[in-house]
């Protein structure tokens, strides 16, 4: 006979029960190995079931630490997989759980420790390395089962804070699995009795997971919209990107980033020439001699520069799906004269080029716009406020300011001279010996006399930088400008990819008569740099280099196919945005959506879900054991006429019963032996002849004849 076990599931102290203060239960010696021979190898291949569970929580636990790791102090990962481990080793050997001073001490280290990495113990890195150190201590206590309880719910809070640093395809599946295995230790804890197998609770949890999704589909299509309430400016130094400034010579190496920064689709598919594709970002006019910041014009508002766009040409009509970059910019290709269609947010355009947008972009977005590649910007006549883009600091770049003499001494000067100085650097960086690196070491204090005189090489940034810093030198208005340019289409699904190491930088010079015209020197250089010759490429992985090594084109494709997914998870699921949502509403007859119909159509689906479930709830009262159904009408009859019995009274017993009450009455006889055929029905051989029907009996049940109830 099986004696039920204790219900938490979780191994007690060792040598103690599951209730504190008691020592030497039964169900403590039951999880100490057997020191027979053979004793421990069964109890390796099969493990009492507290201990079982326990490692299995443990190990969905781990699981969803492990995928924090990148977002919590080295210190927090470092303990939580000691507690952890220590765990797990007193679960194997039965040994007590800690007392509550180590657990205190515990405590106290981890709110030290949070307060010294993050300042405080509030907001969401401080919350978060909390809440993961807290989850993995709670185990260091979890004695009963509304301990494993309170262990599973954290667990799902934990959860939820991934979130908060990626919403990312991996991301989601990793949580997934950590949502399969809490729920399978949660159906677990539900069955104490016995040892069922994990499978079968994983079976159940996957069951429950199936059933909820079409409300959880429900929900994510119509629950309204919410931004993300969280975001903080990420680093850029070191590696290829953009940031608000660019401090030139201080990097020494670069490190190419080969995330994503945002897709574009073009509209039929039809893309400008890939050397035409500059998409703008911060233009930089301040110089202080180390580093360029955007300008900071000291002339009234009404001398500032304007933009006096002209585009003219086809337009080039697409969309963008940006990833967060923490920064209130906009990527746009050159250039976008009409405003472009961001959901729910308000843009506006510098007197630049610059669209920005009202906040700090934290979530994925995406905007559609149209450009042109042929236009005009700027003053056409010379005006005072080009003189903030001649400004040099004193006392740089001696030798820059001598070659710009001797360039004028050769090609004149004055803004007729303007082109002929310009095409002058250029073929001085064609011809000069100058090489594109990602290498080029740490620059001194004059970085351009280093470029043109002694390096003659570095990357895009020290190329614009110099050119300008020269442009300047000729008394010609100059300005860097950095965004991307380039990409490359992903042919699984025709997405033009831009990656952060596609991030450039070129210069803008003014001309009289054209306004602001766009130089890009790295082309000069490099001309494999623009366009599709040559494109700048990350190192690679392990695995993407063994894919390489077999086939040359089989990472390519795997990679894009990879991307496509990811393309699709970003445009169904995170792109679902609040105008989509409304746009759902207008494909179901709404001409004018708003909240309130959105509201309306939940409270329908939601009513209509009920009832389905209301009807479905009595078809299957329906279907649930007709033959014990018209059991139990012919009890509750039988009850009404005096001749009460209890559930488990069997047919046969009850046609004695009516028998012995009411004789040998054609009634009686009529009764018993319907009873008799309803028992045959149920227990007799399979395909015995004689045995009528279920359909049968309950019409011959109507037709029975029923004794009047005697009187009292």
């Amino acid at each position: 006979m099986n004696t039920p076990r204790h219900a938490p599931r979780v191994p007690p102290e060792g040598g103690r029960s599951l209730r504190p203060g008691k020592a030497g239960s039964a169900a403590a010696l039951d999880s100490i190995p057997s020191r027979r021979p053979g004793g421990l190898t069964a109890w390796v291949a099969a493990p009492p079931r507290d201990t079982r569970d326990t490692l299995f929580l443990l190990a969905v636990v781990a699981w969803v630490v492990l995928m924090q790791v990148a977002h919590v102090p080295w210190w927090c990962s470092a303990l939580a997989v000691s507690v952890l481990a220590w765990r797990a080793v007193l679960a194997l050997r039965g040994l007590p759980l800690p007392a509550w001073p180590w657990r205190l001490g515990l405590l106290l280290l981890t709110l030290a420790g949070t307060w010294g990495t993050h300042g405080t113990v509030l907001g969401k890195d401080a919350g978060v390395t909390l809440v993961v150190m807290l989850l993995t201590l709670k185990t260091l206590e979890m004695r009963a089962r509304r301990d494993a309880f309170v262990i599973f719910f954290l667990g799902f809070f934990t959860l939820l804070t991934h979130f908060f640093y990626s919403q990312s395809l991996l991301t989601a599946a990793g949580i997934l699995i950590a949502l399969l295995g809490l729920l399978t230790g949660l159906v677990n804890a539900h069955m104490p009795v016995g040892r069922p197998s994990l499978a079968q609770a994983a079976r159940i949890a996957a069951g429950m997971a199936a059933m909820g999704a079409p409300i959880m589909l429900v929900l994510f299509l119509l629950f309204p919209r919410l931004s993300p309430l969280w975001g903080t400016p990420g680093e850029d130094r070191g590696r290829s990107g953009l940031s608000a400034s660019m401090r030139v010579g201080q990097i020494a190496e670069l490190v190419l980033d080969d995330s994503i920064a945002f897709r574009v689709r073009f509209e039929d598919d039809t893309p400008p020439p890939q050397a035409e594709l500059y998409f703008r970002g911060p233009v930089l006019s301040a110089f202080d001699g180390v580093e360029w910041r955007p300008l900071r014009s000291g002339f009234p508002p009404a001398q500032a520069l304007g933009s006096e766009l002209a585009v003219s040409g086809e337009a080039v009509r697409y969309a963008i799906t940006m990833e967060p970059n923490r920064r209130p910019w906009l990527f746009l290709l050159e250039a976008a004269e009409q405003v472009p269609e961001v959901p729910g947010m308000r843009v506006r355009m510098t007197n630049e080029l610059q669209w920005l947008t009202e906040r700090p972009v934290s979530s994925l977005l995406r905007y559609s716009a149209v450009s042109h590649t042929t236009f005009r910007h700027g003053p056409r006549e010379a005006v005072l406020a080009l003189q903030d883009h001649v400004q040099l600091p004193a006392g740089y770049n001696p030798r820059t300011l001598e070659l710009a003499v001797q360039l004028r001494r050769e090609h004149g000067s004055g803004p007729g001279a303007t082109p002929r100085l310009v095409n002058a650097a250029l073929e001085r960086l064609r011809t000069g010996g100058y090489t594109y690196t990602l290498e080029p070491g740490v620059y001194g204090q004059h970085t351009a006399d280093e470029f043109w005189f002694d390096r003659r090489e570095g990357f895009c940034e020290h190329i614009a930088s110099s050119f300008v810093i020269l442009m300047r030198a000729l008394d010609i208005p100059a300005r860097i400008v950095t965004g991307y340019q380039g990409g490359e289409r992903n042919g699984v699904d025709g997405y033009w990819t831009v990656r952060q190491r596609d991030a450039h930088a070129w210069a803008e010079v003014w001309q009289a008569g054209q306004g602001w015209v766009r130089v890009d020197p790295t082309s000069a250089v490099s001309p494999g740099r623009i366009g599709s010759l040559q494109r700048l490429g990350a190192p690679e992985g392990a695995l993407a280099g063994a894919l390489r090594t077999l086939d040359p084109n089989l990472a390519a494709r795997v990679r894009a196919a990879w991307e496509a997914v990811n393309n699709s998870w970003n445009q169904w699921v995170l792109n679902y945005t609040q105008g989509r949502q409304l746009d759902l509403l207008k494909g179901l007859g709404f001409k004018t959506p708003s909240w309130t119909d959105l509201a309306y159509v939940l409270i329908g689906v939601v009513v209509f879900v009920s009832l389905l479930g209301a009807a479905w709830t009595l078809w299957e009262r329906q279907q649930h054991d007709p033959w014990l159904r018209l059991l139990q009408r012919a009890r509750a009859r039988l009850a009404a006429l005096g001749l009460d019995s209890a559930d488990h009274t069997p047919p046969r017993e009850l046609a004695r019963r009516v028998q012995g009450r009411w004789g040998t009455t054609p009634a009686a006889q009529g009764i018993a032996q319907w009873l008799l055929q309803l028992e045959a029905q149920r227990y007799a051989r399979p395909g015995h002849a004689g045995t009528p029907t279920l359909a049968t009996l309950q019409r011959q049940f109507r037709q029975l004849t029923w004794p009047r109830k005697e009187p009292r």
